[in-house]
């Protein structure tokens, strides 16, 4: 059973890499399956820019989001140390890891207890790590984290593709793109929070139907919500 549903979500992820491919939304689905798919808490998305600085990408909920923007900042924890080793980093309980106080603190603040990470590498090539949060103490089963690499894979040769792979500007550009992406994302996120009264994650959610019901890109409704350009219809209205 495991095995097809890995199935059927590696095909799912395939079907979506064509050559103007919505990024932002293609990485959101990654971590919404991995979700489902690895039965865990949460899960984030970190890549680097044309700077080769990581930055946060897409996360499952608001409060990784938040976590993943922490560690970040900070510059330590397991997904950070994911990315620059290029190897999957497991950690069944935080509160009895040493290695990241801060992290540790942040993370037991906003209720996770076990963090897993995966790298998003090609050969050699290393451009960020998908990290799975969980809100229990405990390890991730070998077989399932497995899967979490193997989805990480996937996604890392949609980012690259051949094209990507001949020309390192290619990379960048894209990369680059979903980045400034996200940014007018978060704003749209805030604009209808405040504006609907409902929290981020819903806030989000609300938009992303919006965008695919009208077979939009995310990132185009959202500079329109932020312009003032577009009103999007209150939740409320049928």
């Amino acid at each position: 059973m495991a095995e097809l549903q890995l199935a059927d979500v590696l095909v799912e992820m395939a079907d979506t890499l064509v050559d103007d491919f919505d990024v932002i939304d293609f990485l959101h689905v990654l971590t919404e399956r991995s979700v489902q798919l690895l039965g865990v808490s949460a899960a984030g998305l970190l890549l680097t820019d044309g700077r080769d600085t990581l930055q946060l990408v897409a996360a499952s909920s608001e409060r990784t989001r938040l976590l993943e923007l922490f560690q970040l900042q900070s510059d330590e924890g397991p997904c950070v140390d994911c990315f620059r080793t290029g190897r999957p980093v497991s950690v069944a309980n935080l509160a009895t890891a040493t290695r990241w106080p801060r992290f540790t603190e942040a993370a037991a603040a906003v209720g996770f207890a076990a963090v897993h990470a995966v790298p998003m590498r090609l050969r050699t090539q290393v451009i960020g790590a998908l990290n799975f949060f969980d809100t229990a103490p405990g390890s991730l089963d070998p077989d399932k984290l497995r899967s979490g690499q193997a989805l990480a894979d996937v996604a890392t040769i949609g980012l690259l593709q051949e094209r990507a792979i001949r020309r390192r500007d290619v990379l960048t550009e894209q990369l680059q793109a979903a980045l400034n992406s996200r940014i007018v994302i978060e704003q749209a996120k805030g604009v209808l929070a405040e504006r609907w009264h409902v929290d981020m994650d819903e806030a989000f959610g609300l938009l992303r139907r919006h965008s695919r019901s009208g077979n939009r890109r995310l990132s185009e409704l959202a500079r329109a919500i932020v312009d003032g350009t577009e009103q999007m219809p209150s939740p409320a209205v049928p």
